[in-house]
């Protein structure tokens, strides 16, 4: 059973390998894909090796829909986008994945139906089913050495999915049983080491002092410190005080 979830379909076109079936599932699942569709597949259907190797995916294959032809699996589309690493002499546009998936997500949105075509692993999608997209996603890759495993294009392009379809954080800090240090904290750290290092007579020469002090404090505000790191280096420098002191 699949989730109703609006989503592109990724059709496998006559997959050889269960074992690169099982993957592509894993690959789906990963990024919230489990709209399935298997053309004719050469071992036959269900395929052993891609239960085994889908793992945790299970139910993208059992959910899956099996067709003997490309054309039937693509019956209720609106939209096909085939992926190839060469046009093969016919005319379409040519995205990246990225792009095919930004476009796809603005079509679904509109409620129309997109599908996304895999060929087989040894050659490929052949031209009677590229005949059959409206577009071609092209993966930029090492033009000297462009092959891509079935699961690994279907991973590629489900990443971009995500990416286009999630509220995605770009960037984010796993604060460890700790908070960012306040202003308060950076400024009491800063007369802390100005304090000490003035008993050992660090500022010098005198005229340049103040510049010293001034660069000082723009280290500890450029550092963004949490308050674990304020509370590290007023220890640091209390311990090499004390040590100081007993020698």
């Amino acid at each position: 059973m699949t989730s109703a979830t609006p989503q592109p379909a990724f059709v496998l076109v006559r997959p050889q390998m269960g074992e690169n079936i099982g993957g592509a599932a894993r690959a789906m699942l990963n990024f919230g894909l489990d709209k399935m569709r298997v053309v004719n597949p050469r071992d036959g259907w269900p395929n052993e090796r891609a239960v085994a190797m889908a793992s945790g995916a299970g139910r993208v294959l059992d959910g899956a829909l099996l067709t003997k032809t490309t054309e039937q699996a693509l019956e209720d589309c609106h939209y096909v986008f085939a992926t190839t690493a060469r046009a093969r002499g016919l005319t379409k546009p040519v995205v990246t994945p990225e792009t095919a998936m930004k476009q796809a997500a603005e079509m679904i949105a509109r409620g129309e139906k997109v599908a996304v075509l895999f060929g087989p692993e040894r050659a490929g999608l052949e031209n009677e089913d590229i005949a059959r997209a409206n577009a071609i996603i092209n993966v930029p890759v090492n033009p000297e050495y462009a092959s891509l495993n079935l699961a690994q294009c279907v991973l590629l392009t489900a990443y971009e999915w995500r990416r286009q379809s999630a509220d995605i954080v770009q960037e984010r800090v796993d604060m460890a049983k700790t908070e960012w240090a306040s202003n308060a904290d950076i400024d009491a750290l800063g007369r802390h080491y100005e304090e000490r290092l003035e008993e050992a007579n660090f500022f010098f020469p005198e005229e340049k002092a103040e510049g010293m002090k001034v660069n000082l404090r723009n280290m500890w505000s450029r550092m963004r410190l949490t308050r674990a790191d304020v509370q590290m280096l007023h220890g640091v420098m209390r311990q090499m005080v004390r040590w100081k002191e007993k020698d």
